[in-house]
């Protein structure tokens, strides 16, 4: 018999614990709405992966799609 404790981790949104299971559709968020919250967040450039950007600085700075 397996005693294995399940795997939980924190939501990276609200920090509510949620095991990490395939009953659990969001994960790792615990709801669609943290889910959600958190890909406004990128699109909003809240969060951003560090590095450079391969971009030029000029292009970098304007958003050119839109020029």
């Amino acid at each position: 018999m397996s005693s294995k404790k399940p795997l939980t981790v924190k939501c990276p949104t609200c920090g509510k614990k949620l095991y990490w299971n395939e009953l659990e559709k969001f994960k790792p968020f615990c709801s669609e709405r943290c889910k959600l919250i958190d890909l406004g967040e990128w699109a909003m450039e809240s969060h951003r992966i560090p590095g450079e950007s391969e971009l030029g600085e000029s292009e970098d700075s304007n958003d050119s799609f839109f020029h």
